[in-house]
């Protein structure tokens, strides 16, 4: 008596569970879909993140690189100026630093600058196809040494070296001056000492430092609470008036807005088509553990997207073919459990036991194949740039919550469908019917 209300309460409490996960899983569909305001009178908004073919009413929450939105991007090499003895990367970072502060000064607030290679630079500029703000990026910035009152003591040009320190355990930045500013500069010194004196790049404040004592000698230390980074970088960026490297143009390319949103509606019908086509051969190959694979993946895509929308992960066309690569392998990984399950539930296992015995078989093959991945993605992440970082970042992404999406929710699925009262083996794989038997010997039919 008490075994059969057991059983009972069990299959109620797997229905209820199950019932639970499909109105999670719509409601998060929804709102990612959708989007949310929350009362009173929309203060809390959750922004919707799930993708769609209109790439005019694309999710604000998910960023969208040069090759999918439109803009323009140029490619340059940098060398370090005749005579310079700064270190090249800190050089490298300070063109980068004032690259990006220049063409966000001008409303340019979404552009990318990154390094390219050892000694080049990538400006990606999106909704952009005029020229002109190539101009802003190798102009000559203005340098100015400002005292107190904002008289300007000298100019940027004056700045003989400026480097990196590290000084009585302080990350500092050590400079030394010309013949021309040491003078202006020892005498500025000698008249604000207790006072502030800044230095400015393009207008923007670079430092704004008490004077202790007079310079005289024409070299000084700024120190603050400045990171190695920051310390790095702001020495980089005091070295020159104009940019720390000399660049040369290398690329530059346009990609019209409507080349983007082509690709971008494209290349989601593209992955839509495929997830339902994948849907539909492992319902037909493996019944109602294609179901559950099914649902499992609806919700991995909407656990995945809803992840790069809070990480900001930018996405370009290789990035979405890293989201599809991802959905591939949480695919795979299914389709090895489900084998697995197929061969105990084909030795006479009931359903209960195939499943723990499916997925204990199944988990190093899974781990295995996902864990090579996972060193693939990594390795592209660290070594590749631009738009290999992309997709190297959806991989690693999409592999890890293919993971735990096999073997936590395809898991808990199945279980719960197992004691819901999915007890028939013939829903779940074609079960052969057992040989009779007669005086012990098999006899063929």
């Amino acid at each position: 008596m008490k075994s059969n209300k057991k059983r009972s309460g069990g299959k109620t409490g797997a229905v209820v569970a199950l019932c639970v996960v499909l109105v999670v899983t719509i409601l998060l569909g929804w709102i990612g879909l959708t989007g949310l305001s929350i009362p009173p009178r929309g203060l809390y908004k959750v922004l919707s993140w799930l993708p769609t073919t209109n790439a005019e009413k694309w999710p604000e929450s998910l960023p969208l690189g040069l090759d999918l939105r439109g803009g323009m991007f140029v490619e340059y090499s940098g060398k370090a100026p005749e005579g310079s003895e700064a270190n090249f990367d800190d050089l490298v970072e300070g063109t980068i630093s004032i690259i990006r502060s220049r063409l966000g000064d001008k409303g340019y607030n979404e552009v990318t600058v990154q390094r390219l290679g050892t000694d080049g630079i990538r400006v990606e500029i999106p909704d952009v196809q005029d020229d002109t703000v190539l101009d802003l990026i190798g102009q000559t910035a203005e340098m100015k040494f400002l005292d107190p009152d904002g008289n300007v003591i000298m100019k940027g040009d004056m700045v003989k070296t400026a480097t990196y320190a590290y000084q009585d355990g302080k990350h500092v930045i050590a400079f030394e001056l010309t013949d021309e500013g040491r003078n202006l500069f020892a005498d500025a010194t000698s008249k604000n000492v207790g006072k502030n004196i800044k230095i400015t790049l393009d207008d923007e404040v670079l430092v704004n430092a008490t004077v202790q004592t007079a310079i005289t000698d024409g070299r000084g230390i700024i120190s603050g609470s400045y990171t190695q980074e920051q310390a790095l970088t702001t020495a980089a960026q005091i070295q020159s008036g104009a940019l720390p490297l000399e660049l040369t143009q290398q690329k530059v390319d346009k990609v019209s807005a409507t080349l983007g949103q082509d690709a971008l509606s494209s290349s989601v019908k593209a992955a839509l088509i495929g997830i339902v086509l994948i849907m539909l051969l492992m319902i037909f190959r493996y019944r109602l553990n294609g179901l559950i694979a099914s649902w499992a993946l609806t919700l991995y895509v909407i656990i995945l997207f809803l992840l790069i929308a809070l990480f900001h992960i930018q996405l370009t066309l290789p990035g979405l073919a890293g989201v599809v690569l991802g959905i591939g392998m949480a695919v795979d990984a299914n389709v090895i459990i489900f084998e697995r399950f197929n061969e105990e539930a084909r030795k006479g296992r009931s359903a209960k036991a195939s499943v723990r015995a499916g997925f204990k078989n199944a988990m190093s093959a899974v781990l295995d194949a996902n864990v090579t991945t996972l060193i693939a993605a990594i390795v592209l992440l660290i070594f590749g740039t631009g738009s290999i970082q992309g997709f190297a970042k959806t991989l690693l992404l999409g592999v890890v919550v293919s993971m735990l999406s096999a073997i936590l929710i395809t898991r808990f699925l199945m279980n719960r469908f197992v004691n819901a009262g999915a007890t028939n083996m013939n829903l779940y794989t074609k079960i052969k019917p057992a040989t009779e038997a007669v005086a012990g010997k098999e006899v063929d039919q």
